[in-house]
Protein backbone atom coordinates (compact mmCIF):
# COMPACT_ATOMS: atom_id res chain seq x y z
CA UNK A 1 0.00 0.00 0.00
CA UNK A 2 2.82 2.39 0.91
CA UNK A 3 4.55 1.56 -2.39
CA UNK A 4 1.41 2.53 -4.37
CA UNK A 5 1.16 5.94 -2.69
CA UNK A 6 4.85 6.61 -3.36
CA UNK A 7 4.37 5.66 -7.03
CA UNK A 8 1.25 7.82 -7.29
CA UNK A 9 3.11 10.76 -5.74
CA UNK A 10 6.05 10.25 -8.10
CA UNK A 11 3.74 10.06 -11.12
CA UNK A 12 1.97 13.28 -10.06
CA UNK A 13 5.32 15.07 -9.61
CA UNK A 14 6.57 13.97 -13.04
CA UNK A 15 3.30 15.03 -14.65
CA UNK A 16 3.52 18.45 -12.98
CA UNK A 17 7.10 18.94 -14.17
CA UNK A 18 6.19 17.96 -17.73
CA UNK A 19 3.22 20.31 -17.65
CA UNK A 20 5.42 23.23 -16.49
CA UNK A 21 7.87 22.51 -19.31
CA UNK A 22 5.09 22.51 -21.88
CA UNK A 23 3.79 25.85 -20.59
CA UNK A 24 7.25 27.41 -20.97
CA UNK A 25 7.51 26.20 -24.57
CA UNK A 26 4.24 27.96 -25.37
CA UNK A 27 5.30 31.33 -23.92
CA UNK A 28 5.30 34.19 -26.42
CA UNK A 29 8.62 35.80 -27.35
CA UNK A 30 9.70 38.84 -25.31
CA UNK A 31 8.25 42.14 -26.52
CA UNK A 32 11.16 44.36 -27.55
CA UNK A 33 9.12 46.95 -29.46
CA UNK A 34 9.73 50.53 -28.46
CA UNK A 35 12.36 53.26 -28.41
CA UNK A 36 15.92 52.68 -27.23
CA UNK A 37 18.97 54.82 -26.50
CA UNK A 38 22.39 53.47 -27.43
CA UNK A 39 24.88 53.46 -24.56
CA UNK A 40 28.29 53.12 -26.19
CA UNK A 41 31.23 51.24 -24.71
CA UNK A 42 33.87 52.59 -25.29
CA UNK A 43 33.25 54.54 -28.56
CA UNK A 44 30.09 56.40 -29.70
CA UNK A 45 27.47 54.40 -31.55
CA UNK A 46 28.26 55.04 -35.24
CA UNK A 47 24.81 54.08 -36.53
CA UNK A 48 22.86 56.42 -34.25
CA UNK A 49 21.99 57.31 -30.67
CA UNK A 50 18.31 56.34 -30.62
CA UNK A 51 16.53 53.42 -32.26
CA UNK A 52 12.91 52.53 -32.88
CA UNK A 53 12.31 48.79 -32.66
CA UNK A 54 9.30 47.04 -34.19
CA UNK A 55 8.60 43.35 -33.80
CA UNK A 56 6.52 40.71 -35.52
CA UNK A 57 6.87 37.39 -33.72
CA UNK A 58 10.57 36.59 -33.65
CA UNK A 59 11.45 39.13 -36.38
CA UNK A 60 12.90 42.47 -35.26
CA UNK A 61 13.38 45.64 -37.30
CA UNK A 62 15.23 48.66 -35.95
CA UNK A 63 15.62 52.17 -37.37
CA UNK A 64 18.15 54.68 -36.08
CA UNK A 65 17.87 58.43 -35.79
CA UNK A 66 20.50 58.59 -38.57
CA UNK A 67 18.29 56.62 -40.96
CA UNK A 68 19.98 53.23 -40.68
CA UNK A 69 17.64 50.23 -40.87
CA UNK A 70 18.54 46.79 -39.60
CA UNK A 71 16.96 43.43 -38.93
CA UNK A 72 17.45 40.75 -36.32
CA UNK A 73 15.84 37.50 -35.29
CA UNK A 74 15.11 36.27 -31.79
CA UNK A 75 17.08 33.07 -31.36
CA UNK A 76 15.75 32.37 -27.85
CA UNK A 77 13.88 34.20 -25.09
CA UNK A 78 17.14 35.93 -24.12
CA UNK A 79 19.09 36.29 -27.37
CA UNK A 80 18.90 37.69 -30.86
CA UNK A 81 21.08 37.71 -33.94
CA UNK A 82 21.50 40.80 -36.11
CA UNK A 83 21.56 40.41 -39.89
CA UNK A 84 24.25 42.02 -42.07
CA UNK A 85 25.61 44.64 -42.05
CA UNK A 86 25.38 44.65 -38.23
CA UNK A 87 26.32 41.01 -37.72
CA UNK A 88 26.04 41.36 -33.95
CA UNK A 89 24.64 39.02 -31.33
CA UNK A 90 22.43 40.45 -28.61
CA UNK A 91 21.57 39.36 -25.10
CA UNK A 92 18.25 40.50 -23.64
CA UNK A 93 18.51 41.38 -19.94
CA UNK A 94 15.74 40.95 -17.38
CA UNK A 95 14.82 44.65 -17.71
CA UNK A 96 14.63 44.40 -21.55
CA UNK A 97 17.98 46.03 -22.31
CA UNK A 98 19.84 44.63 -25.29
CA UNK A 99 23.57 44.08 -24.80
CA UNK A 100 25.23 43.72 -28.21
CA UNK A 101 28.43 41.81 -28.95
CA UNK A 102 29.94 44.99 -30.46
CA UNK A 103 30.12 46.51 -26.97
CA UNK A 104 27.02 48.69 -27.12
CA UNK A 105 23.92 48.44 -25.00
CA UNK A 106 20.43 49.63 -25.90
CA UNK A 107 18.30 50.85 -23.00
CA UNK A 108 14.54 51.30 -23.43
CA UNK A 109 13.40 54.91 -23.08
Amino acid sequence: MHCRSVLASLAATVAAILHMGAARADEPPPNLAGSYRCEPQPAPCPSGQTFTVTQTGDQIEFKSDKGFVGHAKLTSRISLSGDPPWNALGVITADNRIQWSNGTQWRKI
